[in-house]
Parts: structure tokens; sequence; C-alpha cells
């Protein structure tokens, strides 16, 4: 298939990983494995990435977890997402990723969609989401240029991915940009597929009952 070449560009100045590597303790199974209408919530997370038009690859988790994605192995792991952050970006030279963690299924591609291009237009090191008034960790598109900042949180004891966020941009001179989605709603900008309300986009599917609530939506 031909593509533009406006459209390869693109394609090539950012990627998407799901955050894969969590020990699911208040699941008590591999949640990256767990079904929801009948798929792993992993092929859900890709699936988001993948309709937004991201190249999606898969940040710690088994080695089983190659059979849904590329897989980026984490050699430092129990450190956190943020430990998976850091691997990520360092295994690609895309200057743009797009970082998704497993437990969130709801989330519309269009929220994706519209997170990476105002970072493509604004040029800002961090841009994350916020419903009713408070942001959002992710999904976060991140500059490659915040790696050494977050290699050395981690190497400092501080695995916080929101305050490693902030200590990123604050290191350019910027603050991390925060879009209110009800707004990206008003406008028209984004949209659920489900018409689900926005509250509802950020159920995290951490237990048996996240699941039970995220079946119901």
């Amino acid at each position: 298939m031909n593509v533009p070449g406006a459209q390869r560009e693109a394609a090539l100045d950012a990627v998407g990983f799901v955050l894969a590597g969590g020990r699911s303790a208040r699941m008590g199974t591999d949640k990256s494995l767990v079904l929801l209408d009948g798929r792993p919530l992993l092929a859900h997370a890709l699936g988001i990435l993948r309709e937004a038009g991201l190249a999606a690859s898969v940040a710690g988790g088994q080695p089983t977890l190659s059979a849904f994605a590329p897989l980026v192995e984490d050699d430092r792991p129990g450190l956190g997402p943020l430990g998976g952050i850091c691997a990520a970006l360092a295994s690609t030279p895309a200057p743009r990723a797009v970082f998704l963690s497993v437990d969130l299924p709801l989330l519309p591609a269009s929220l994706v969609r519209y997170l990476l291009q105002h970072a493509r237009i604004t040029g800002r090191s961090i841009t994350v989401p916020s419903v009713n008034g408070f942001a959002q960790t992710f999904p976060a598109v991140v500059s490659r240029a915040s790696l050494p900042v977050f290699e050395n949180e981690l190497e400092s004891g501080r695995g916080g991915c929101f305050s490693a966020f902030q200590t990123a941009a604050s290191s350019l001179g910027e603050p991390v940009t925060v879009l209110p989605v009800e707004s990206l709603i008003q406008c028209g900008q984004v949209a659920h597929p489900q018409a689900l309300p926005a509250s509802r986009w950020f159920l995290n599917v951490n237990t048996a009952e996240d699941l039970r609530r995220a079946r119901a939506c």
C-alpha cells in the first residue's frame, strides 16, 4: 500500500507503547491477559494505539506477550511504569512516544490522536488529558528528550510517573500540557464510539470489581 509522504513522515515521528509490566497484585492474575468482551486487555490497549495510527509495542511484561506485539523488555524490572517508559524510549529513535497503561480499555482512539497532534503542533515535551479537573497520567505523549530526566528520577529513587513528567517539562522551561477532555468533546475534537461519558473513559481495570464495571459499560 502506498502511503503519501506526509502521512509516512507523521507515522515515523511517533510510536506507541502499552505499559504491561505491573505485578497485577490486586487482580490476582496477569491483567494483560484478562478478557473483556472476549479480548485480552492487552489487545484492547494495542488496538487503541493502532487505531490512532501508531505502530504499537509492549513495554515490560512476560515474554509470552510478544505474541501480541513487539516486546521491549525492561532490563530493570521492579521499578514500576517509569522503568518501562525509560526502556521504551531507549528502544526507539522516534522523537515522541505515546504511552498507555494496559488497564485503560475504554479510551477512544480519537483522544490519543488529538493529544499526539497537539504535541506535534506545540512541540511540548509532555501532553496528557484531564477529566473532571484532574490531570491523568495516561495516555501520555512524551518527548524522547525527556529520557535523561526520567533516568535521573529512577536513579534518585523517585519512581512516580506524573512527578517525572513535571520534572522533565520543567527542565525544558515549560509546564506539563494538560488538555481537558470535556472541552475537546464540546469542540467535537474527540468522541467515544459507544458514546460513553468521559468519566468512564479512564476506568482503571485493576480488580475483579473494576472488570465487572467495565463489562457493564
